[in-house]
């Protein structure tokens, strides 16, 4: 759903008109609207989420359907991800009979299994970094006067936004070049070792070096495309385990089924696993 308030839009308001601009004429609408946000950070739009519909753009999503998020490549991340929910699950429990932000620490989860996906720890100004993030989304989804009037270019200028990203961009995109030139010279150190997992900035390089793409990958594509995998994987991830838990607590008997569905796996196995996933029938 687009809700846009501003200039006028077209309301679809019968089947046969739906039918005519979601299947017949799909192509003609597939494209995103402006952001500015998404222009001046997303380095003109090149991310997977907000690129134009064409071939670069049905590149971006064979890469991450076959590359960044294969079944192979989700599941070399397992331990990392079992390793940081058991230590959500220890601070939890060694605060017991204590007031917790668990919002707070379900984002934190969030933003610190995507970093260890994306980078494989390789980033020296973690913390820095997710505080970048977070204003990052803030910017992308918050208000912005010119993105209602995309065509009336000097609110762009009248409202300081665009300076104000210019200024955020600058910041983040030297923090994202030191960490590509940080991977280009470990991987150089590691070129004849099997035993190191490619992270998703590897996968990219890589593809970028010796991909023999349609579309060659530039530094400032990759930039983008990992921004778009930390995006997708944090506040969204983060903000559904919240709702979901807050839906629980409004309905006491499912709240109960739950607990005892998670103790009775957690007691029989005394440890964080998605090998039982399966066996969680309620949460599921």
């Amino acid at each position: 759903m687009h809700l846009q308030l501003g200039e006028l839009s077209h309301v679809v308001s019968s089947p046969e008109a739906a039918k005519e601009v979601m299947k017949t004429h799909d192509i003609n609408f597939a494209n995103r609207p402006f952001l500015l946000a998404a222009e001046i950070i997303l380095c003109n739009s090149s991310d997977i989420a907000l690129a134009p519909y064409g071939g670069y753009w049905r590149q971006l999503r064979k890469v991450c359907t076959l590359e960044l998020l294969s079944t192979k490549r989700v599941q070399s991340f397992r331990s990392s991800r079992d390793e940081h929910v058991s230590s959500l699950i220890r601070s939890i429990y060694s605060n017991t009979g204590l007031e917790i932000n668990l919002g707070e620490m379900l984002c934190n989860l969030s933003y610190n299994i995507t970093l260890r996906t994306a980078f494989a720890g390789r980033c020296k100004q973690h913390e820095a970094f997710i505080s970048f993030l977070k204003k990052f989304v803030e910017s992308l989804a918050g208000f912005s006067i010119a993105d209602l009037f995309p065509s009336i270019k000097l609110l762009h200028v009248i409202s300081g936004m665009r300076a104000k990203l210019e200024r955020f961009h600058h910041d983040l995109d030297s923090m994202l070049e030191s960490i590509i030139e940080e991977h280009r010279a470990s991987n150089a150190n590691l070129e004849n070792s099997d035993d190191e997992t490619d992270d998703l900035l590897d996968v990219l390089l890589n593809l970028q070096d010796h991909g023999g793409l349609e579309f060659p990958l530039t530094t400032d594509n990759i930039k983008a495309v990992i921004l778009d995998m930390l995006m997708a994987g944090t506040e969204t991830s983060s903000t559904t385990v919240e709702w979901a838990l807050s839906e629980m607590m409004k309905n006491p008997k499912i709240l109960e089924k739950a607990q005892a569905e998670v103790r009775q796996v957690y007691d029989r196995t005394g440890d964080v696993n998605e090998s039982y996933l399966h066996e969680y029938v309620v949460i599921a």
